[in-house]
């Protein structure tokens, strides 16, 4: 394929306060073998200006939007998607590397097959210096659902890209970009975008191509909400997947996936009230442990977690 008749692709990387990483996912994004590409730059107003950052690459395909205030990470990474102009779109998140061949096998496959809403692939887990990390690596392999996942199309794809989130649309898939409406993600879902956009994509009908490589890289580091042990972040994460989930449940269309929101639905409300319990939040804690109580009528761990909120304070 050469690059007069490759298909625009957008590349959406949304930054904040990440200097350090930035420029080795932009570097990423530039040197793909895929070269018909659209590269915004979304800085959700760090500290610092990263447009030196930018300015070193002297690409004209790269456009650089800096918000004059910081608009929330939601909002920030949609509001790229809504600037792109391809006909695919991607996103790579400004601490996360793409393989030089990440566009170059993902989007032929959606080219040769328009009933494809996305493809995507497996990916590396790195380190804060960019090392590999084998055994991470398989075991989010194996987490996710990847791990012996046969190549090719699933369709429909609602527990692939659902229930076990094989699909990591914040960094390893290319989406059509026509099949979601980017207005219809609401600013609730938090860090949980990713999971709503698969929910979006798998109810257009459409399938899913999965490429059993690992093509991106997803680094794991001192920032990134999964190693960090505030409770605000345990708060502010577990109410994103309560809000997707209920969404989830309205849904007629995943009628038989039910079993599985409402069990989800009581996970995330028990880690919800062990954050805000974490956090002092005493009373808002018994709260979400009574609904669970409620709604189960015996959950030894949220009854033991209740009954805690009536100990002394420590």
């Amino acid at each position: 394929m050469n690059e007069l008749s490759q298909s625009l692709v957008s590349i959406i990387i949304p930054t904040y306060n990440r200097p350090k990483y930035l420029k080795e996912a932009i570097d990423s994004a530039v040197k793909q073998t895929y070269q018909n590409l659209d590269i915004i730059i979304c800085d959700n107003c760090s500290d610092i200006s990263p447009q030196s950052i930018v300015d070193y690459f002297r690409d004209p395909r790269i456009r650089f939007v800096r918000n004059s205030h910081n608009l929330g990470m939601v909002t920030n990474i949609i509001n790229g998607f809504k600037m792109a102009r391809g006909k695919y779109i991607a996103c790579l998140h400004d601490d996360d590397i793409w393989e030089k061949t990440f566009l170059q096998k993902l989007v032929p496959l959606l080219e040769a097959n328009p009933n494809l809403a996305l493809a995507f692939c497996d990916h590396y887990v790195i380190d804060a210096n960019a090392k590999i990390d084998v055994f991470l690596t398989q075991e989010c392999s194996k987490t996710w659902k990847r791990f012996d996942l046969k190549e090719g199309i699933y369709q429909p794809f609602y527990e692939l890209g659902i229930v076990n989130m094989s699909i990591a649309s914040a960094n390893a898939a290319v989406i059509r970009k026509e099949v979601v409406d980017w207005d219809l993600i609401p600013v609730q879902v938090g860090g949980c975008y990713d999971l709503y956009i698969n929910y979006l994509c798998s109810r257009s009908g459409l399938g899913a191509y999965y490429y059993p490589e690992k093509l991106t890289r997803y680094r794991q580091h001192e920032q990134t909400d999964t190693l960090n042990s505030n409770p605000q972040i345990g708060i502010r994460k577990a109410q994103n997947h309560i809000f997707c989930y209920e969404r989830f449940m309205e849904d007629a269309q995943l009628e038989e996936l039910q079993p599985y929101f409402r069990r989800r639905l009581l996970e995330s409300t028990y880690a919800l009230g062990m954050s805000l319990l974490q956090a002092g939040q005493t009373k808002a804690a018994r709260y979400h442990f009574w609904q669970i109580i409620k709604k189960k009528k015996l959950n030894i761990r949220a009854l033991i977690a209740l009954l805690s909120t009536f100990l002394p304070k420590k």
